[in-house]
């Protein structure tokens, strides 16, 4: 049985799990694949710390160029993350012919084709199904399972910490601050959260889906991020009462020629099946013309999810290599051409909830209703809500209203006006609904 052999870069969780998997399976992938993929070396800066897997000590090193170049190693694992050292080794081992399996949502985003540019004049293959939803095989849905389908949209929660601190704000009535800290002392948060709190963790990952579906690279300044950062537990239980549930989402969507791709909090129905996936559970829901809505769900992070996605993803190279193959040099499954291009966030249209501290006399709701319609923005339903003790604002009371479909740009000069028209005290709360 022919021999493949793995090298992996990055020794942190995800790096420990691969390492571990492909020691304790190799016997079952060898039966199920028809190749004996071999763990050969490990690079990480800190190669001394128990990470929990019994590896030979000959396998460790601190140079992960050795790595690359050992004409033992086969495929190359790179679980480092961001787009520094990462993508220079990545760059290294394709140009020295080797493909690469990562889980390097950041670098994939950003400098996905040159990435792919690299990969496709070498011959080699690129994977990268653990870099979105973790141990969810969403990559894999759209280059091969979905491969017959127009993708129309996929709505995803993509991000697991975002999504356990919203599950906590609404079913606790804690404040965003206090379940954030929680978070971080149970190790589902850093200890700077920014990248996953302000959306960018779920934009890059978007992104890729986007690419995927669409074939072309998506640039991020194209891409509207919002994140969860100053959202209001008012918000949440008002958006309750309404019958929705505010979820943290990405969107990629096709309208014509147009894409829209976008993150931010969004109301959901409790009735929508991505309303009930809670804690730090991932899922995304696609959209296809033949296929209608599927929907693939679990865990988004951790060390044994995305394991089990890369070591899946090994799986697949090594038989690629060993049939003398490359399937996936570049990293969409399709040929855009000009087919499509990006729709300006601007021009994105959804409906809205909109909650405004609203001064308590006669014809300020009136006032707002007017400043909307001038705006071409038409109001659904609109009610005055009861705050809590704490949230009182003397001689203010909360209004919310929910809209139907109006444009960014237009919603957005509206509230410009009505903060300016002396009838609120602070910025209106303006969040998009599904």
């Amino acid at each position: 049985m022919k021999q493949i052999g793995v090298g992996i870069l990055g020794f942190g969780t995800v790096g420990a799990g691969v390492a571990e998997g492909l020691l304790r399976n190799r016997q079952v992938m060898a039966e199920r694949l028809g190749v004996d993929v071999v763990l050969r070396r490990i690079a990480d800066i800190d190669v001394t710390t128990d990470r929990g897997v019994a590896v030979d000590a000959s396998m460790l090193t601190t140079d992960a160029m050795a790595v690359i170049n050992d004409a033992g190693v086969h495929i190359v694992v790179e679980l480092i993350g961001g787009t520094g050292i990462a993508k220079t080794l990545v760059l290294a081992a394709l140009n020295a012919g080797k493909p690469v399996v990562t889980a390097n949502k950041k670098l994939l985003a950003e400098c996905g084709d040159e990435i792919f540019d690299v990969a496709e004049k070498n011959g080699v293959d690129v994977y990268f199904g653990a870099s979105v939803g973790g141990g969810i095989p969403i990559i894999r849905v759209l280059r091969e399972g979905l491969a017959g389908n127009e993708i129309q949209s996929i709505h995803g929660i993509l991000n697991g910490t975002c999504n356990y601190i919203l599950t906590r704000m609404e079913h606790e009535g804690l404040p965003f601050d206090a379940v954030l800290a929680d978070a971080q002392r149970a190790g589902y948060a850093e200890a700077n959260p920014g990248l996953d709190i302000d959306g960018f963790d779920t934009a890059h990952k978007a992104s890729i889906l986007a690419s995927l579906a669409y074939g072309f690279h998506v640039p991020m300044d194209k891409v509207l991020v919002e994140g969860i950062r100053n959202l209001s537990g008012m918000d949440v239980k008002f958006a309750a009462e309404f019958g929705y549930r505010i979820k943290l989402l990405a969107v990629v969507k096709r309208e014509g020629p147009e894409i829209e791709v976008r993150v931010h909090p969004t109301l959901v129905p409790l009735s929508h099946m991505l309303a009930s996936v809670n804690h730090v559970f991932n899922a995304a829901m696609v959209h296809g013309d033949l296929s209608g809505d599927t929907l693939y769900y679990g865990r988004g992070a951790g060390r044994e999810p995305t394991a089990s996605t890369v070591i899946g993803d090994i799986g697949d190279v090594a038989r690629n290599l060993a049939a003398g193959r490359s399937r996936y040099a570049r990293g969409v499954s399709v040929a855009n051409d000009g087919k499509f291009a990006m729709r300006a966030p601007s021009e994105v249209a959804s409906k809205y909830y909109i909650r405004l501290m609203v001064l308590d006399k006669a014809g300020a709701l009136g006032i707002m209703a007017t400043i909307l319609g001038k705006h071409g923005v038409s109001v659904l339903a609109a009610t005055q809500k009861a705050c809590e003790e704490e949230e009182e604002m003397p001689g203010y009371v909360p209004i919310v209203m929910l809209t139907h479909t109006a444009k960014g740009a237009d919603m957005d000069a509206a509230l410009r006006d009505i903060l300016t028209a002396g009838v609120v005290n602070e910025p209106p709360v303006s969040l998009r609904m599904i």
